[in-house]
């Protein structure tokens, strides 16, 4: 299995391990009260991320840095071809008017072209403001107004006209133009008079300081505010990781490293990962959709060394595996599979950190059985190279974790928020802790409060929210970000999310109750789609469950039901329920009977971006989804 030999080659070097030192302080009571990681790279001090295209092109100008799909082929961008077209759009963007400190916002999928947009932004000295491609009228009215956007980059038709629409009452619309109209061509052609000194004098002007971009944040509590984000900041994030990863994704592996990018770029951590791997000169290639099965044939084709995701990624391609065993009638076989994953990542990771004898011969020889007859074909449908990946968002459940640990596939899982310019904390190499997010990413603190809050600083936090300065006041004091998480930090500074401090329930017996723990484990159970635990000011917790499509579609196949059988059926259907009551009941092994789930009901509908239920990354907007089934959730308590 790759990983277990690079765990084992990595070992031996000791220039990998430890890289970064590991401080710890406990409070009076002995508890770790915070961690704090040193510094892998140095602080950025003068220029700008705008420079990176720039000076890989001076230092490497044949090196391959991007991959462009074309027509079922991935054509390689060289780091010279690169920054020429970056330069080329930048001069469009002068020529169009836009001053130093102008923001011009990117409604998009990812694609290859947002990676041109948002270097030529700020290498003409602007600030660039993304917008999820997603995003209804009322939210892009929102972003525009507040953020100032003189210009607009859209994907489609369809975003245009909701760019239009949105602004149409605006004193002073955007300009726009739109990538499925030659975007790109047209700005290209617009800047063919400047000279390109004009765009070199704009980028050097750039500091450290200077603000790189407004990324406004999903939204689950309310408006969304625009976070402050400046050069430093995405560097920090970016160089600082990929000291801490390159060296064992390329190193030890004795892979070229390369990634297939499909996070949206509106989101902070898919930005941050295209600067890192720029910064590193790793392939990136792009796709628009984290949907598996419209994402299994790109990673066929790219065949990428690691990828970063979110838990739902993962969910559904151990689903997706399961689907297809059962439909060959081997559905028992994978349930075994994923019983000897579990328990062989275990014994592995634990004779590796020392704290155990590792698997038996008995357990060896099963997971030898099941790595022919079920692991690879995950690796396949990864793209076959697949080593390593990157999982944040929302915690991932320990046991799918050790499933693709056994597969082949180490998962490092990481925590951040838009305010922390992405992952504040991360798995390190060579000291995998399956159900943490990490140690502390290098160069950033983490200190838990007394109330069990999360809080953080370094060259990571960003310094205030756009047009919102008692916004600002609440959660930034002395260079310490509250991000609203409630958290702790085992002996060694790893820590482990526990939930969001808004979210807690208090149930009518004043027992505190976090539904994170419950709704990560319920999403990781088939047939649930998506959850929302209740029971604040209520005598016991209760949930309400939507049914993952795909896994309706398959479950009616198995029984030899009609495809076309109403939902309102299937959730009544006494075999359904008794499925997703097995999914509560592996929920509530993780709480003590007083945080368990009582009662649950099943939607008939799904939470979705559309029906303003579900943010762009995926998250539940508790209050929206309360207040859309308020009445099946008084019955719960009927």
């Amino acid at each position: 299995m790759g990983v277990r030999r690079d765990l084992k080659r990595a070992k031996r070097r000791t220039d990998l391990a430890g890289r970064a030192g590991v401080e710890t302080v406990r409070d009076a009571r002995g508890v770790v009260r915070e961690a704090r990681t040193t510094a892998l790279a140095p602080r950025l001090t003068a220029g700008s991320t705008a420079d990176i295209p720039f000076a890989n092109a001076a230092e490497a100008p044949g090196a391959v840095v991007l991959r462009r799909e074309e027509r079922g082929a991935w054509r390689p961008v060289t780091a010279a071809a690169f920054a020429r077209e970056v330069t080329a759009v930048a001069k469009g963007l002068i020529a169009a008017g836009l001053e130093p400190g102008g923001r011009v916002a990117v409604m998009s999928r990812t694609r290859y072209e947002w990676t041109v947009l948002d270097f030529a932004i700020w290498s003409a000295g602007g600030e660039s403001v993304p917008v999820y491609a997603t995003s209804s009228a009322e939210q892009v009215e929102w972003i525009v107004r507040d953020s100032g956007a003189r210009y607009a980059v859209t994907e489609t038709a369809e975003n245009t006209a909701t760019v239009a629409a949105a602004t149409a009452a605006h004193q002073r619309a955007p300009r726009v133009w739109e990538l499925d109209a030659d975007a790109l061509a047209e700005l290209t052609a617009l800047g063919r008079d400047v000279p390109d000194e004009a765009v070199a004098k704009r980028r050097t002007a750039l500091t450290p300081d200077t603000v790189a971009t407004v990324c406004y944040t999903s939204g689950t509590t309310g408006r969304p505010k625009g976070c402050v984000l400046t050069h430093a900041n995405l560097y920090a994030e970016a160089a600082q990781t990929v000291e801490l990863l390159h060296p064992l994704f390329k190193e030890v592996t004795g892979q070229l490293a390369s990634t297939l990018l499909f996070l949206p770029l509106a989101h902070i951590l898919g930005r941050t990962i295209q600067i890192a791997c720029l910064l590193a000169r790793i392939e990136i290639g792009h796709f628009p959709s984290i949907r598996p099965d419209e994402l299994r044939p790109a990673l066929k084709t790219f065949r990428p060394t690691f990828l970063v995701g979110v838990p739902y990624l993962f969910e559904k391609i151990h689903d997706t595996g399961r689907a297809t065993a059962e439909r060959i009638g081997r559905g028992a076989s994978f349930a075994r599979a994923h019983r000897v994953a579990v328990r062989f990542g275990e014994a592995h990771l634990n004779r590796f950190l020392g704290r155990g004898k590792g698997p038996g011969i008995g357990l060896y020889a099963a997971w030898a059985l099941y790595d022919l007859l079920v692991y690879r074909r995950v690796r396949k449908e990864l793209g076959g190279r697949m080593r390593y990946a990157i999982s944040g968002g929302s915690p991932l459940e320990r046991d799918l974790n050790l499933f693709f640990y056994a597969a082949g596939i180490m998962v490092y899982e990481g925590y951040g928020l838009t305010e922390t310019t992405a992952a504040a904390t991360i798995v390190p190499p060579l000291s995998p802790r399956p159900g943490t997010v990490g140690l502390p990413v290098p160069g950033t603190t983490v200190r838990i409060a007394d109330d069990g809050e999360v809080r953080i600083k370094g060259g990571i936090v960003f310094g205030s929210y756009w047009n919102n300065p008692a916004a600002t006041y609440e959660v930034l004091h002395d260079g310490w970000f509250t991000t609203g998480d409630l958290g702790s930090l085992d002996e060694d500074g790893y820590l482990t999310i526990t939930g969001r401090k808004k979210d807690i329930l208090v149930t009518s017996g004043g027992k505190n109750v976090s539904p994170a723990v419950l709704e990560d484990r319920l999403r990781s159970r088939p047939p649930v789609g998506q959850c929302l635990v209740v029971g604040d000011n209520r005598p016991f917790v209760g949930a309400l469950i939507t049914l993952d499509a795909e896994t309706v579609a398959h479950w009616l196949s198995v029984r030899g039901m009609p495809a076309g059988t109403p939902m309102s059926e299937v959730v009544r259907d006494p075999r359904m329920r008794a499925d997703v009551q097995r999914a509560v009941d592996y929920a509530n092994e993780a709480v003590s009977r007083a945080e368990s789930i009582r009662s649950f009901t099943l939607i008939e509908g799904e939470f979705t971006e559309e029906n303003g239920l579900l943010t762009p990354s995926l998250k539940v907007k508790r209050q929206a989804a309360q207040q859309a089934y308020a009445k099946e959730i008084e019955a719960l308590y009927a």
